[in-house]
């Protein structure tokens, strides 16, 4: 592992977790003691209780390492000396070649080992959002401590508004407004986040005429959209801020002309880079809003039918534009908040190269521009 490696590992280790990383190890450091961590892991297996999951986009030298071609991978590193990161870690990607084996000979776990099903739902996802990530588990009837999932009452219950404000057209079109119908969209809301498999709300399905499953994967994308719609909504604000704010950090120390020529180019690209990803997010949760609309506003629910059908695959790249923009401002205000050290040159540049492989283009091939530099 480099140097610069073993900088972002220490860096993690302070963080929280975010949409790109879920920091097991924090978790430990700081719930270990209660009995609701013990009781409730994430994983059976220590170390992997204690590990670093990261969501990582692949370079193209990793890309061989899987049997079907992917863009991002879900990565579990375990630090060699959890006390002192700057030693490093050992990293294996989910499902990459070989990994049932790995697993095997480094933890004695069996193909058939809870963790490693637990590890592919986590790699199932496009990001680790803790909303998201804590109904992925549930859906499959694992549910680990709260403090795994860094999600306060009030976001929970801002969310659960939002949901009700962005239903109430669909249940209005049932009902007609009134007492009835706020009640309604209450306990609509209630079954959209809920995860019971009773709770499938099977008038709409019988309506829009899809199988169970096909329901039930669409809904869980549809609260999926809900939550990224809320995140996009709530993010505006400080991305904007993060936007003007690479345009004007500087480093401390010297600079020399590569490091001068390679973070002024940085800098408008990435404010480009932020913009566009952004746009395209709301793009792709325009497709969500057409369906919606032609079903509460125009009386067509086959708009809605195909936007489920497609939603899982919509649902991927939402979530992996969203989870890019967020590692962004999560990090931009843990690294660059008041009283934080100073950044040196190599780590600006290091900060830099981080956010534009994030928000690369999925199909982009990076190429010379920023890793020549």
């Amino acid at each position: 592992m480099t140097d610069r490696a073993i900088r972002n590992l220490a860096h993690l280790r302070r963080s929280a977790s975010t949409a790109r990383v879920l920091n097991l190890l924090k978790v430990t450091h700081e719930h270990g003691h209660e009995a609701d961590w013990r009781a409730n892991p994430v994983f059976r297996t220590p170390a992997l209780n204690s590990a670093l999951i990261i969501k990582h986009r692949l370079r193209r030298d990793e890309l061989d390492a899987f049997h079907l071609r992917r863009q991002v991978a879900t990565k579990v590193v375990i630090p060699i000396d959890s006390d002192d990161l700057k030693t490093g870690g050992r990293f294996v990607f989910v499902d990459q070649r070989g990994f049932e084996r790995m697993m095997q000979e480094t933890f004695g776990l069996e193909p058939d080992h809870p963790d490693l099903a637990t590890l592919r739902l986590m790699d199932a996802l496009p990001s680790l959002d803790p909303f998201l990530l804590r109904e992925q588990l549930k859906r499959a009837g694992i549910e680990p401590a709260a403090c795994y999932f860094s999600i306060s009452d009030g976001d929970l219950m801002r969310m659960v508004q939002f949901v009700e404000a962005e239903i109430r057209p669909l249940v209005t079109l049932s009902l007609g407004a009134g007492i009835e119908a706020v009640g309604s969209t209450r306990r609509l809301a209630g079954k959209i986040l809920s995860n019971d498999p009773g709770d499938r709300m099977e008038a709409l399905r019988q309506t829009l005429h899809l199988k169970p499953e096909e329901y039930q994967e669409g809904i869980f994308c549809w609260k999926g959209f809900l939550y990224y719609k809320w995140v996009l909504t709530s993010l505006m604000s400080d991305v904007a801020g993060v936007a003007d704010a690479v345009s004007t950090v500087k480093p401390l120390g010297k600079v020399d002309r590569n490091a001068r020529e390679y973070l002024d180019r940085g800098r408008q690209v990435l404010r480009d880079r932020i913009i566009a990803v952004c746009d395209d997010a709301s793009r792709t949760l325009l497709i969500y809003e057409n369906a919606y609309k032609a079903l509460t506003e125009q009386a067509r629910p086959g708009a809605f039918r195909d936007f489920l059908l497609q939603a899982p695959r919509l649902f991927t790249r939402l979530g992996e534009q969203l989870g890019a923009i967020q590692h962004v401002v999560s990090f931009w205000r843990f690294r660059f908040s008041p009283g934080a050290a100073p950044v040196g040159v190599d780590e600006l540049i290091d900060v830099f190269m981080d956010f534009e492989t994030g928000l690369a283009d999925r199909d982009q091939e990076l190429g010379q521009r920023f890793l020549a530099a």
